[in-house]
Protein backbone atom coordinates (compact mmCIF):
# COMPACT_ATOMS: atom_id res chain seq x y z
CA UNK A 1 0.00 0.00 0.00
CA UNK A 2 1.40 3.75 -1.24
CA UNK A 3 1.99 6.18 2.09
CA UNK A 4 1.16 9.52 1.49
CA UNK A 5 4.55 10.46 1.97
CA UNK A 6 5.46 8.33 -1.09
CA UNK A 7 2.81 10.08 -3.36
CA UNK A 8 3.98 12.50 -6.12
CA UNK A 9 3.37 16.46 -5.38
CA UNK A 10 0.71 16.50 -7.88
CA UNK A 11 -1.37 13.84 -6.11
CA UNK A 12 -0.78 15.28 -2.77
CA UNK A 13 -2.07 19.11 -3.75
CA UNK A 14 -5.04 16.21 -5.13
CA UNK A 15 -5.37 14.60 -2.24
CA UNK A 16 -5.54 18.33 -0.47
CA UNK A 17 -8.09 19.51 -2.91
CA UNK A 18 -10.38 16.10 -2.02
CA UNK A 19 -10.04 17.18 1.62
CA UNK A 20 -11.38 20.80 1.27
CA UNK A 21 -14.15 19.53 -0.72
CA UNK A 22 -14.98 17.07 1.74
CA UNK A 23 -14.67 19.58 4.40
CA UNK A 24 -17.72 21.82 2.62
CA UNK A 25 -19.93 19.24 2.08
CA UNK A 26 -19.85 18.29 6.05
CA UNK A 27 -20.29 22.22 6.47
CA UNK A 28 -23.40 22.16 4.62
CA UNK A 29 -24.24 18.84 6.26
CA UNK A 30 -23.76 19.78 9.48
CA UNK A 31 -23.10 23.02 10.11
CA UNK A 32 -25.95 24.81 7.86
CA UNK A 33 -28.17 25.09 11.06
CA UNK A 34 -25.67 25.79 13.20
CA UNK A 35 -24.28 28.66 12.17
CA UNK A 36 -25.68 32.61 11.18
CA UNK A 37 -25.96 32.89 7.67
CA UNK A 38 -23.69 35.10 7.12
CA UNK A 39 -20.75 32.93 8.72
CA UNK A 40 -22.10 30.15 7.16
CA UNK A 41 -21.17 31.87 3.69
CA UNK A 42 -17.87 33.41 4.42
CA UNK A 43 -17.03 30.05 5.33
CA UNK A 44 -17.99 28.29 2.55
CA UNK A 45 -16.47 31.50 0.37
CA UNK A 46 -13.04 30.70 2.71
CA UNK A 47 -12.93 26.74 1.37
CA UNK A 48 -13.79 27.85 -2.38
CA UNK A 49 -11.07 29.66 -1.84
CA UNK A 50 -9.06 27.13 -0.14
CA UNK A 51 -10.32 24.79 -2.65
CA UNK A 52 -9.64 26.69 -5.87
CA UNK A 53 -5.93 27.11 -4.79
CA UNK A 54 -4.96 23.44 -3.77
CA UNK A 55 -6.57 22.28 -7.58
CA UNK A 56 -4.57 24.94 -8.56
CA UNK A 57 -1.50 24.01 -6.93
CA UNK A 58 -0.72 20.70 -9.26
CA UNK A 59 -1.09 23.53 -12.22
CA UNK A 60 1.92 25.18 -10.63
CA UNK A 61 3.91 22.48 -9.89
CA UNK A 62 3.65 21.84 -13.49
CA UNK A 63 4.85 25.28 -14.48
CA UNK A 64 7.75 25.62 -11.76
CA UNK A 65 8.58 22.36 -13.80
CA UNK A 66 8.26 23.33 -16.82
CA UNK A 67 9.86 26.95 -16.63
CA UNK A 68 12.24 26.68 -13.39
CA UNK A 69 13.20 22.42 -12.79
CA UNK A 70 13.80 21.86 -16.95
CA UNK A 71 16.57 24.39 -16.74
CA UNK A 72 18.26 23.74 -13.16
CA UNK A 73 20.83 21.75 -14.78
CA UNK A 74 21.61 23.97 -17.41
CA UNK A 75 24.74 26.01 -17.68
CA UNK A 76 22.94 28.94 -16.96
CA UNK A 77 21.26 27.64 -13.86
CA UNK A 78 23.90 29.35 -11.49
CA UNK A 79 23.81 33.09 -13.29
CA UNK A 80 22.27 35.74 -11.47
CA UNK A 81 19.57 35.95 -13.93
CA UNK A 82 18.18 32.62 -13.60
CA UNK A 83 18.02 33.22 -10.15
CA UNK A 84 15.94 36.54 -10.75
CA UNK A 85 13.85 34.55 -13.35
CA UNK A 86 13.47 31.81 -10.32
CA UNK A 87 12.41 34.66 -8.22
CA UNK A 88 9.81 35.94 -10.87
CA UNK A 89 7.96 32.61 -11.10
CA UNK A 90 7.77 31.85 -7.41
CA UNK A 91 6.03 35.51 -6.95
CA UNK A 92 3.89 34.84 -10.44
CA UNK A 93 2.10 31.84 -9.03
CA UNK A 94 2.24 33.53 -5.30
CA UNK A 95 0.34 36.49 -6.35
CA UNK A 96 -2.06 33.84 -8.67
CA UNK A 97 -2.83 31.93 -5.96
CA UNK A 98 -3.09 35.01 -3.25
CA UNK A 99 -6.28 36.17 -6.00
CA UNK A 100 -9.05 34.54 -4.23
CA UNK A 101 -8.75 35.60 -0.66
CA UNK A 102 -8.91 39.09 -2.24
CA UNK A 103 -12.48 39.16 -2.21
CA UNK A 104 -12.45 38.36 1.60
CA UNK A 105 -9.78 40.86 2.74
CA UNK A 106 -9.11 43.44 -0.16
CA UNK A 107 -11.99 45.68 -1.11
CA UNK A 108 -12.71 48.79 -0.54
CA UNK A 109 -14.47 52.11 -2.96
CA UNK A 110 -11.12 51.67 -5.70
CA UNK A 111 -9.65 48.40 -6.12
CA UNK A 112 -5.94 48.02 -4.66
CA UNK A 113 -3.11 47.53 -6.50
CA UNK A 114 -2.29 44.57 -5.11
CA UNK A 115 -5.74 42.57 -5.95
CA UNK A 116 -5.26 43.95 -9.94
CA UNK A 117 -1.75 42.36 -10.26
CA UNK A 118 -3.12 39.38 -7.70
CA UNK A 119 -6.41 38.49 -10.66
CA UNK A 120 -3.80 39.77 -13.56
CA UNK A 121 -1.29 37.04 -12.44
CA UNK A 122 -4.61 34.63 -12.05
CA UNK A 123 -5.58 35.45 -15.56
CA UNK A 124 -1.69 34.63 -17.48
CA UNK A 125 -1.67 31.41 -14.95
CA UNK A 126 -4.28 30.24 -17.07
CA UNK A 127 -3.41 31.24 -20.43
CA UNK A 128 0.00 29.70 -19.18
CA UNK A 129 -1.66 26.50 -18.24
CA UNK A 130 -3.34 26.56 -21.54
CA UNK A 131 -0.32 26.42 -23.75
CA UNK A 132 2.09 24.39 -21.63
CA UNK A 133 -0.33 21.57 -22.25
CA UNK A 134 -1.23 22.81 -25.77
CA UNK A 135 2.23 22.75 -26.49
CA UNK A 136 2.96 19.64 -24.70
CA UNK A 137 -0.26 17.62 -26.67
CA UNK A 138 1.02 19.15 -30.08
CA UNK A 139 4.31 17.55 -29.10
CA UNK A 140 3.30 14.27 -27.91
CA UNK A 141 1.54 13.86 -31.63
CA UNK A 142 4.14 14.84 -33.34
CA UNK A 143 6.56 12.25 -31.75
CA UNK A 144 4.00 9.84 -32.67
CA UNK A 145 2.84 10.41 -35.98
CA UNK A 146 6.81 11.61 -37.42
CA UNK A 147 9.14 10.30 -34.62
CA UNK A 148 8.41 6.74 -34.80
CA UNK A 149 11.57 4.83 -35.84
CA UNK A 150 13.49 8.02 -35.83
CA UNK A 151 16.19 8.27 -33.09
CA UNK A 152 16.68 12.13 -32.26
CA UNK A 153 19.97 12.98 -31.03
CA UNK A 154 19.86 14.41 -27.24
CA UNK A 155 21.05 17.93 -27.97
CA UNK A 156 18.02 18.17 -30.40
CA UNK A 157 15.55 16.88 -28.48
CA UNK A 158 16.72 18.90 -25.16
CA UNK A 159 16.06 21.92 -27.62
CA UNK A 160 12.70 21.22 -28.25
CA UNK A 161 11.58 20.36 -25.00
CA UNK A 162 13.13 24.51 -23.90
CA UNK A 163 11.45 25.77 -26.53
CA UNK A 164 8.26 24.90 -25.35
CA UNK A 165 7.84 26.57 -22.18
CA UNK A 166 9.49 29.71 -23.37
CA UNK A 167 6.88 29.53 -26.17
CA UNK A 168 4.18 29.45 -23.97
CA UNK A 169 5.61 32.03 -22.08
CA UNK A 170 5.47 34.72 -24.96
CA UNK A 171 2.33 33.63 -26.01
CA UNK A 172 0.98 34.24 -22.60
CA UNK A 173 2.99 37.50 -21.81
CA UNK A 174 1.01 39.20 -25.20
CA UNK A 175 -2.08 37.62 -24.37
CA UNK A 176 -2.02 39.03 -21.02
CA UNK A 177 -1.02 42.69 -22.39
CA UNK A 178 -3.71 42.43 -25.35
CA UNK A 179 -6.36 41.18 -22.36
CA UNK A 180 -5.66 44.00 -20.12
CA UNK A 181 -5.85 46.79 -22.89
CA UNK A 182 -9.27 45.42 -24.13
CA UNK A 183 -10.77 45.21 -20.57
CA UNK A 184 -9.24 48.94 -19.83
CA UNK A 185 -11.22 50.38 -22.80
CA UNK A 186 -14.91 51.36 -22.26
CA UNK A 187 -17.99 48.72 -22.67
CA UNK A 188 -18.95 49.21 -26.08
CA UNK A 189 -22.48 50.46 -26.75
CA UNK A 190 -24.23 48.01 -28.62
CA UNK A 191 -27.54 48.50 -30.26
CA UNK A 192 -29.78 45.85 -30.55
CA UNK A 193 -33.50 45.88 -32.10
CA UNK A 194 -35.97 43.45 -31.35
CA UNK A 195 -39.70 42.86 -32.07
CA UNK A 196 -41.70 42.07 -28.82
CA UNK A 197 -45.08 40.24 -29.75
CA UNK A 198 -47.95 42.31 -28.24
CA UNK A 199 -45.89 45.06 -27.27
CA UNK A 200 -48.38 48.17 -27.60
CA UNK A 201 -47.66 50.37 -30.99
CA UNK A 202 -47.51 53.47 -28.67
CA UNK A 203 -44.42 51.71 -27.31
CA UNK A 204 -43.08 51.02 -30.51
CA UNK A 205 -39.12 52.07 -30.15
CA UNK A 206 -39.10 51.89 -26.11
CA UNK A 207 -35.17 52.02 -25.08
CA UNK A 208 -34.03 49.55 -22.45
CA UNK A 209 -30.61 49.65 -21.31
CA UNK A 210 -29.37 45.96 -20.28
CA UNK A 211 -26.41 46.35 -17.55
CA UNK A 212 -24.92 42.72 -15.94
CA UNK A 213 -21.90 41.38 -14.59
CA UNK A 214 -20.70 44.66 -13.12
CA UNK A 215 -18.76 43.00 -10.11
CA UNK A 216 -18.01 45.70 -7.80
CA UNK A 217 -15.39 44.10 -5.87
CA UNK A 218 -11.69 44.00 -5.83
CA UNK A 219 -10.61 44.73 -9.23
CA UNK A 220 -13.83 47.23 -10.08
CA UNK A 221 -14.72 50.06 -8.36
CA UNK A 222 -16.02 53.52 -8.29
CA UNK A 223 -14.42 55.18 -11.04
CA UNK A 224 -15.36 52.23 -13.35
CA UNK A 225 -19.06 52.36 -12.35
CA UNK A 226 -19.06 56.00 -12.57
CA UNK A 227 -18.25 55.74 -16.37
CA UNK A 228 -21.14 53.30 -16.95
CA UNK A 229 -23.54 55.17 -15.23
CA UNK A 230 -22.04 58.17 -17.73
CA UNK A 231 -22.70 56.10 -20.51
CA UNK A 232 -26.05 54.83 -19.86
CA UNK A 233 -27.37 58.84 -18.96
CA UNK A 234 -25.81 59.13 -22.72
CA UNK A 235 -28.05 57.01 -23.77
CA UNK A 236 -31.30 58.12 -22.10
CA UNK A 237 -33.14 54.91 -21.51
CA UNK A 238 -36.81 54.41 -20.63
CA UNK A 239 -35.62 51.69 -18.63
CA UNK A 240 -32.42 50.42 -16.93
CA UNK A 241 -32.00 47.42 -16.33
CA UNK A 242 -29.53 45.35 -14.20
CA UNK A 243 -29.48 41.43 -14.41
CA UNK A 244 -27.40 40.28 -11.48
CA UNK A 245 -23.87 40.05 -10.30
CA UNK A 246 -23.43 43.81 -9.30
CA UNK A 247 -21.84 43.20 -6.83
CA UNK A 248 -19.00 40.31 -5.13
CA UNK A 249 -18.88 41.75 -1.84
CA UNK A 250 -20.82 43.15 1.40
CA UNK A 251 -23.08 45.99 1.19
CA UNK A 252 -21.38 48.25 3.76
CA UNK A 253 -18.18 47.38 2.74
CA UNK A 254 -18.59 48.79 -0.75
CA UNK A 255 -21.51 51.42 -0.36
CA UNK A 256 -19.16 54.35 -1.47
CA UNK A 257 -18.72 52.54 -4.60
CA UNK A 258 -22.24 51.93 -5.11
CA UNK A 259 -23.05 56.23 -4.84
CA UNK A 260 -23.12 56.65 -8.83
CA UNK A 261 -25.85 54.15 -9.16
CA UNK A 262 -27.89 57.25 -7.42
CA UNK A 263 -27.63 59.13 -10.93
CA UNK A 264 -29.75 56.46 -12.83
CA UNK A 265 -33.32 58.25 -13.38
CA UNK A 266 -35.16 56.32 -16.02
CA UNK A 267 -38.47 57.80 -16.59
CA UNK A 268 -39.81 53.82 -16.50
CA UNK A 269 -38.04 52.93 -13.70
CA UNK A 270 -34.26 51.02 -12.87
CA UNK A 271 -35.03 47.23 -11.90
CA UNK A 272 -32.62 44.76 -10.43
CA UNK A 273 -32.49 41.29 -10.16
CA UNK A 274 -30.32 39.01 -8.52
CA UNK A 275 -27.50 37.35 -10.03
CA UNK A 276 -25.59 33.99 -8.29
CA UNK A 277 -22.51 36.50 -6.23
CA UNK A 278 -24.79 38.22 -4.77
CA UNK A 279 -25.95 34.95 -2.66
CA UNK A 280 -22.32 34.54 -2.17
CA UNK A 281 -21.62 38.06 -0.52
CA UNK A 282 -25.06 36.38 2.03
CA UNK A 283 -25.86 40.02 2.24
CA UNK A 284 -28.62 40.02 -0.29
CA UNK A 285 -31.02 41.62 2.00
CA UNK A 286 -29.17 44.79 2.74
CA UNK A 287 -28.17 44.94 -1.06
CA UNK A 288 -31.76 45.22 -1.76
CA UNK A 289 -32.19 47.73 1.14
CA UNK A 290 -29.50 50.22 -0.64
CA UNK A 291 -30.50 49.77 -3.88
CA UNK A 292 -33.92 51.22 -3.11
CA UNK A 293 -32.23 54.28 -1.55
CA UNK A 294 -31.31 54.83 -5.33
CA UNK A 295 -34.79 54.22 -6.47
CA UNK A 296 -33.60 51.23 -8.53
CA UNK A 297 -36.05 48.40 -8.04
CA UNK A 298 -35.23 44.98 -6.63
CA UNK A 299 -37.65 42.69 -8.50
CA UNK A 300 -37.36 39.42 -5.88
CA UNK A 301 -40.28 36.89 -7.68
CA UNK A 302 -41.99 39.73 -8.57
CA UNK A 303 -43.25 41.64 -11.97
CA UNK A 304 -44.47 45.63 -12.21
CA UNK A 305 -46.48 46.85 -15.06
CA UNK A 306 -44.66 48.78 -17.56
CA UNK A 307 -47.47 51.83 -18.39
CA UNK A 308 -47.20 53.51 -21.93
CA UNK A 309 -46.58 57.19 -21.25
CA UNK A 310 -49.40 58.01 -23.96
CA UNK A 311 -51.94 55.32 -22.58
CA UNK A 312 -52.71 54.12 -19.42
CA UNK A 313 -54.37 50.97 -21.01
CA UNK A 314 -51.32 50.19 -22.82
CA UNK A 315 -48.82 48.48 -20.83
CA UNK A 316 -46.36 45.25 -20.30
CA UNK A 317 -45.37 42.85 -17.52
CA UNK A 318 -41.83 43.29 -16.65
CA UNK A 319 -40.64 40.40 -14.44
CA UNK A 320 -37.49 39.23 -11.91
CA UNK A 321 -35.98 35.95 -10.67
CA UNK A 322 -33.71 35.00 -8.17
CA UNK A 323 -31.02 33.62 -9.21
CA UNK A 324 -31.15 29.85 -9.08
CA UNK A 325 -28.17 29.81 -6.78
CA UNK A 326 -30.10 30.71 -4.46
CA UNK A 327 -31.31 27.77 -4.21
CA UNK A 328 -28.02 25.77 -4.23
CA UNK A 329 -26.78 27.62 -1.31
CA UNK A 330 -30.28 27.12 0.29
CA UNK A 331 -30.28 30.69 1.14
CA UNK A 332 -33.42 31.52 3.33
CA UNK A 333 -36.27 33.12 1.79
CA UNK A 334 -34.60 33.20 -1.96
CA UNK A 335 -34.88 31.29 -5.29
CA UNK A 336 -36.02 31.09 -8.84
CA UNK A 337 -40.18 31.00 -8.36
CA UNK A 338 -41.67 31.64 -12.32
CA UNK A 339 -44.65 31.31 -11.41
CA UNK A 340 -44.94 33.88 -8.36
CA UNK A 341 -42.64 36.51 -10.19
CA UNK A 342 -45.13 36.34 -13.21
CA UNK A 343 -48.45 36.31 -10.90
CA UNK A 344 -50.62 38.63 -12.75
CA UNK A 345 -48.80 38.69 -15.98
CA UNK A 346 -51.59 37.37 -18.68
CA UNK A 347 -50.68 36.19 -22.00
CA UNK A 348 -52.94 38.99 -23.52
CA UNK A 349 -50.11 41.62 -22.92
CA UNK A 350 -45.90 41.13 -23.79
CA UNK A 351 -44.01 39.69 -21.02
CA UNK A 352 -40.57 40.59 -20.72
CA UNK A 353 -38.36 38.54 -17.90
CA UNK A 354 -35.34 39.73 -16.11
CA UNK A 355 -33.21 35.97 -15.02
CA UNK A 356 -29.31 36.60 -14.32
CA UNK A 357 -28.32 32.83 -15.95
CA UNK A 358 -29.15 31.48 -19.22
CA UNK A 359 -30.25 28.25 -17.66
CA UNK A 360 -33.03 30.16 -15.81
CA UNK A 361 -34.10 31.55 -19.10
CA UNK A 362 -34.03 28.36 -20.67
CA UNK A 363 -35.92 26.75 -17.99
CA UNK A 364 -38.30 29.33 -17.77
CA UNK A 365 -39.36 29.32 -21.57
CA UNK A 366 -40.20 25.42 -20.62
CA UNK A 367 -42.27 26.52 -18.18
CA UNK A 368 -44.36 29.49 -19.94
CA UNK A 369 -43.16 29.21 -23.00
CA UNK A 370 -45.61 32.41 -23.61
CA UNK A 371 -42.72 34.78 -22.78
CA UNK A 372 -41.70 37.18 -25.37
CA UNK A 373 -38.35 38.57 -24.14
CA UNK A 374 -35.49 37.37 -21.65
CA UNK A 375 -32.72 39.50 -20.69
CA UNK A 376 -29.77 37.12 -19.04
CA UNK A 377 -26.45 37.72 -18.57
CA UNK A 378 -23.61 35.74 -16.04
CA UNK A 379 -21.71 34.29 -19.11
CA UNK A 380 -19.32 36.86 -19.53
CA UNK A 381 -18.98 35.72 -23.26
CA UNK A 382 -16.37 33.39 -21.98
CA UNK A 383 -14.05 36.44 -20.65
CA UNK A 384 -10.73 35.49 -20.90
CA UNK A 385 -9.38 32.83 -23.86
CA UNK A 386 -9.51 29.55 -23.29
CA UNK A 387 -12.41 29.99 -21.01
CA UNK A 388 -14.56 30.80 -23.87
CA UNK A 389 -15.14 27.28 -24.68
CA UNK A 390 -16.43 26.48 -21.68
CA UNK A 391 -18.87 29.05 -21.03
CA UNK A 392 -20.33 28.43 -24.32
CA UNK A 393 -20.90 24.72 -23.90
CA UNK A 394 -22.13 24.78 -20.04
CA UNK A 395 -25.00 27.41 -21.21
CA UNK A 396 -27.70 26.69 -23.07
CA UNK A 397 -27.70 30.47 -24.78
CA UNK A 398 -24.02 32.37 -24.81
CA UNK A 399 -24.01 35.75 -25.86
CA UNK A 400 -26.23 38.00 -28.01
CA UNK A 401 -29.41 36.89 -29.71
CA UNK A 402 -31.62 34.43 -29.89
CA UNK A 403 -34.79 33.46 -31.41
CA UNK A 404 -37.04 30.34 -29.47
CA UNK A 405 -39.63 29.30 -31.30
CA UNK A 406 -42.11 31.98 -33.07
CA UNK A 407 -42.80 35.13 -30.75
CA UNK A 408 -39.68 34.70 -28.22
CA UNK A 409 -36.60 36.12 -27.96
CA UNK A 410 -33.57 35.61 -25.92
CA UNK A 411 -30.85 38.02 -25.11
CA UNK A 412 -27.73 37.24 -23.11
CA UNK A 413 -25.14 40.01 -22.26
CA UNK A 414 -21.77 39.64 -22.24
CA UNK A 415 -21.34 41.78 -19.12
CA UNK A 416 -20.73 45.13 -18.49
CA UNK A 417 -17.44 44.84 -16.49
CA UNK A 418 -15.25 41.89 -15.91
CA UNK A 419 -14.92 39.68 -12.68
CA UNK A 420 -11.93 39.44 -10.67
CA UNK A 421 -9.42 39.15 -13.47
CA UNK A 422 -9.38 42.68 -15.10
CA UNK A 423 -9.00 41.12 -18.87
CA UNK A 424 -10.65 40.71 -22.19
CA UNK A 425 -10.01 38.21 -24.71
CA UNK A 426 -12.34 37.02 -27.29
CA UNK A 427 -14.64 38.70 -25.37
CA UNK A 428 -15.58 42.83 -25.60
CA UNK A 429 -18.03 44.22 -22.04
CA UNK A 430 -21.02 45.96 -23.11
CA UNK A 431 -23.56 48.15 -22.63
CA UNK A 432 -26.84 47.06 -24.26
CA UNK A 433 -29.24 49.32 -26.05
CA UNK A 434 -32.22 47.18 -27.14
CA UNK A 435 -35.19 48.77 -28.82
CA UNK A 436 -38.15 47.23 -27.93
CA UNK A 437 -40.12 47.00 -31.34
CA UNK A 438 -43.94 46.39 -31.82
CA UNK A 439 -45.04 44.41 -34.39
Amino acid sequence: MISFKQLSLEAKAAVAAGVVFFSMMLSRSYLAEKLEPRMRHWLLRLQMALFANTLMLIGSLHVWKSTVTMFSRSSAASSFFFMLWKIAVFMFLALAHSSFFTLLFLVAEEPYFFSLAAYTCLGAYIILIFFLFALGSVEQAYKFFAGRGVKANSSGKSSRTAMKPVLAVMITAVLTVIGLLNASQPPTVNRVEIPVHKLPSTMNNLKVVLLSDIHLGPTVGKTKLAMIVRMVKALKPDITVIVGDLTDSEAQIIRPAVEPLGELHSPLGTYFVTGNHEYYTSDVGNWFELLRSFNIRPLHNENVKIVSPQSADDWFCLAGVDDIEADVLRYSGHGMDLKKALRGCSSEHAIVLLAHQPMAAKWALQERPEINLILSGHTHGGQIFPLNAGAYFLNPFFVGLYKVGQNTFVYVSPGTMYFGIPMRLGSRAEITEIILRSP
